[in-house]
């Protein structure tokens, strides 16, 4: 018996015999585990249960029950294909344990590709040597020595741009911004699109910059994606000094507020400057909207100005149309306000004016009483309804003949919004002449009254269609 145990191939047997199925059952048991809960590192114990441990039992049999001479082809080739299949499982062990268990915001979810793949690289050269060395018995010291000084001279030759390399690097590893960030820099400002070791690419909206990284880390920039609070447009506008400021800073700030990009819960401020002078600053849901958002707000500006008359740069002709075309748009407007052009425009011209809006301005706002009447000359406008959900609802379209601000002579408050699709021409009727048209004329009272009933049976057709309960009626709004 004693003979027994000292046979060389004794206590390897045994533990082959023994330990692998023990290991194969214990790494079934983890990689079942694992399954379950939906972690990538299955596939690394997959590895070792199906190729590692038996491989490495028949290398251990191969090498240490005497039979084998270690130096022969046989065992040299099992440990070949075990070191190779050791190294396979530490390259996913690496990846695994850089990436795929990396939570987000830590460091090691920043860390670059690149230097994985470096990593990587250094391991297989190093195991790769040993395995030379330890197994194939080469020598490997000319081979280390040969790599050492040939990294010496190309680090010499290529100092700048590893300096480069070195520096993105750095910066991936950092990573102050992300692709889609908008940043600035020196040159400008621009949103990131692409982000690699050697440069970062910038989408400036007039064509793309590339930008080096080791030029980008010599030099401060700014991330406008990562502000707390949002990005600011600002520009400076200019009025007559005539003007009174306080009617300019609540024009500012009506037309501000309806512009598509503001961001949500903020609003635009205005500072007096010497000479007549505003800065505006419009706070943005996006930095790269600054440039449409400016030249929104001023166009817009224009036509709200010349309705609030007051003098957008200084200009003091401020009427869109001359007071001798009125008598034309009167007799337009007949027929919606129940009068006789050729015998009542002398009396009516007088307190009649023309407003002009581009598409996209807000007419009518919910909650305000209209303080005039404004029939519909050109263009086309829609009447829209908020739902409780947030959302906006369209009721009805309104075009040339229609009415905006029915309830001016009721003084109503309106629970609609009636905002301009095609560019709006509108002539606007005062609620003093337009009561002075009523006792003239009650048929236009009646239509008043049927119209806003329309509207308001809309309204309810439009929650219905939405699946909502309509608003109940009430003597204090209407549509």
């Amino acid at each position: 018996m004693n003979g027994l145990l000292e046979q060389p191939w004794f206590w390897p047997s045994v533990l082959v015999i023994f330990g692998l199925p023990l290991v194969l059952v214990l790494l079934t048991e983890w990689h079942s585990h694992l399954v379950r809960v939906g972690s990538r590192g299955a596939t690394v114990v997959t590895l070792l249960r199906d190729y590692v441990a038996p491989v490495g039992a028949l290398w251990l049999l191969l090498t240490q029950t005497g039979e084998w001479d270690v130096r022969q082809a046989g065992p040299k080739l099992a440990a070949t294909i075990f070191a190779f299949l050791v190294i396979l499982v530490l390259l996913n062990a690496l990846n695994f344990a850089v990436f795929t268990m990396a939570k987000s915001g830590t460091r090691r979810e920043r860390i670059p590709t690149i230097i994985v793949d470096l990593a990587r690289l250094l391991i297989i050269v190093v195991a790769g040597a040993l395995l030379l060395g330890l197994v194939w018995d080469a020598d490997v010291s000319g081979l280390f020595t040969a790599l050492g000084v040939g990294s010496i001279v190309v680090g010499l030759a290529l100092q700048n741009a590893v300096g480069g390399v070195i520096s993105g690097l750095l910066l991936l590893f950092e990573q102050p911004f992300g692709v889609g960030d908008w940043i600035r820099t020196g040159e400008g400002k621009g949103r990131v699109i692409e982000i690699n070791w050697r440069a970062v690419h910038l989408d400036t909206l007039n064509g793309i910059r590339v930008i080096p990284n080791s030029e980008l880390a010599g030099q401060s920039f700014v991330n406008l994606s990562r502000a707390e609070s949002p990005y600011t447009a600002d520009f400076v506008v200019r009025f007559a000094t005539d003007d009174p400021p306080d009617q300019v800073i609540r024009l500012i700030h009506r037309v501000a507020s309806d512009l598509p990009f503001l961001a949500p819960g903020e609003d635009a401020s205005a500072v007096v400057l010497p000479k007549a002078r505003y800065d505006v600053s419009i706070p943005l849901t996006n930095p790269g909207k600054e440039w449409s958002t400016a030249g929104l707000f001023r166009s817009r500006l224009w036509y709200a100005a010349r309705r609030a008359g007051l003098h957008l740069d200084r200009d003091l002709s401020n009427e869109f149309v001359p007071p001798e075309a009125i008598p034309a748009l009167l007799a337009q407007a007949a027929p919606a306000l129940h009068f006789d052009a050729q015998r009542q425009a002398e009396a009516l011209g007088r307190g009649l004016r023309v407003e002009r809006y581009q598409a996209g301005e807000t007419v009518q706002r919910p909650g305000e009483v209209p303080d005039a009447a404004r029939v519909i000359l050109d263009g086309l406008a829609a009447m829209s309804v908020l739902l409780p959900d947030g959302s906006w609802h369209p009721v009805v379209e309104l075009d040339a003949g229609d009415l905006i601000g029915l309830t001016c002579l009721t003084r109503q408050a309106i629970a609609a919004s009636v905002t301009v699709e095609r560019d709006l021409t509108v002539l606007v009727v005062p609620a003093g002449l337009l009561e002075e048209q009523v006792r003239r004329s009650p048929e236009l009272a009646r239509d008043f009254g049927r119209e806003i009933d329309r509207r308001r049976d809309a309204v309810a057709a439009a929650y219905q269609r939405a699946g909502l309960e309509p608003p109940s009626r009430t003597a204090l709004v209407a549509y």
